[in-house]
């Protein structure tokens, strides 16, 4: 099958603005079909269903019923929706790329943003100064520095290995927790290292091995005033027992960008939890996202026009 050379047909499931549909239709030479995401009527799943290509994260059960389609390319990392999903089957039709590094630059910032919000109390001065109160002698003493603090980051994937770069000039001293390539490679080493570190930066795929690795007994690890990051996946943090240390004062505080329930609930411990500081999963958000997506998809467009291999092609047996 040809993609974008003859009559091959584009479902296209994402929020664009008038110049980047047709920045897309001027890529594409077959029928190019525009659906809002999360799209529930039915036209639309006809349309996905006789696409050959698409672009976005469909509803996994209408991909799974799209029988022509070929190639997937999600606009996101994360692919958990789609992990439930016969893959030994529907693998041999469908090859499904994800984002890979896009999002390395800006979750990378995000997370450095908000450790330095917590160190240097610009969360709460930013509070403060909503409620108009000057609170100087109270919040100076207490402000911390980020240099040479100790970083444990889970994960080296490309926005681990970013976060570290940045993390670099302020002479932080970095590991990694990773399966092969990690300064800390077992569960063990883990637990035995936890204690150590000032910041812990969750980083991790969502899977079965990483649901719930910062459980209670874990977070209870971590030494007193230590910050937490976790901006891969919320299922990877206990957020009864963190929200328990946050609360106690016994840790230093958290960044959240990603939780266990997205939309976070009204009502729940998180926001009002000291010391927080929740970024609603923006943190791979820039002003140019859309534009690197479609950017990303004509390079694989071409790649897959030729046959030569698509950039970020996802591995079920690995979960990412």
């Amino acid at each position: 099958m040809s993609t974008g050379t003859n009559d091959a047909r584009l479902y296209v499931e994402l929020t664009l603005d008038d110049d980047e549909r047709a920045r897309l239709r001027n890529l594409w030479r077959g029928p190019v079909r525009f659906a809002e995401p999360g799209t529930t009527g039915a036209d639309d799943a006809r349309a996905l269903a006789d696409a050959d290509v698409a672009l976005g994260n469909p509803r996994a059960d209408r991909v799974a019923s799209a029988p022509r389609l070929r190639w997937l390319q999600l606009a996101s990392v994360g692919i958990d929706s789609y992990l439930g999903l016969d893959w030994a089957v529907l693998g041999r039709r469908l090859t499904v790329t994800n984002l890979g590094d896009l999002f390395a630059d800006p979750v990378a910032e995000s997370c450095l943003a908000g450790i330095l919000a917590l160190h240097r109390g610009i969360d709460e001065l930013s509070g403060l100064r909503a409620r108009g109160t000057w609170a100087k002698p109270v919040v100076r003493p207490r402000l911390r520095l980020l240099t040479g603090a100790r970083v444990l980051v889970l994960g080296r994937g490309s926005i681990a290995r970013r976060l570290a770069e940045l993390l670099g000039p302020f002479g932080c001293a970095v590991s990694h927790f990773a399966r092969g390539t990690g300064d800390i490679r077992t569960l063990a080493e883990l637990d035995e290292r936890l204690p150590s570190f000032d910041v812990v930066v969750g980083l991790l795929p969502g899977t079965a091995e990483t649901r719930g690795l910062l459980d209670a007994r874990r977070l209870a690890r971590l030494r007193p005033g230590a910050v937490l990051v976790n901006a891969g996946r919320g299922s990877l943090v206990d957020e009864d027992a963190l929200v328990a240390e946050l609360a106690s004062g016994r840790l230093g505080g958290a960044v959240l960008d990603v939780t266990e329930q997205e939309p976070l609930p009204s009502g729940h411990p998180l926001w009002t939890c000291p010391n927080v500081v929740l970024t609603q999963h923006t943190a791979g958000g820039s002003d140019d996202e859309s534009s690197r997506v479609i950017d990303l998809f004509a390079e694989n467009r071409l790649r897959y026009g030729t046959r030569a291999p698509l950039r970020n092609t996802v591995q079920w047996t690995r979960g990412f």
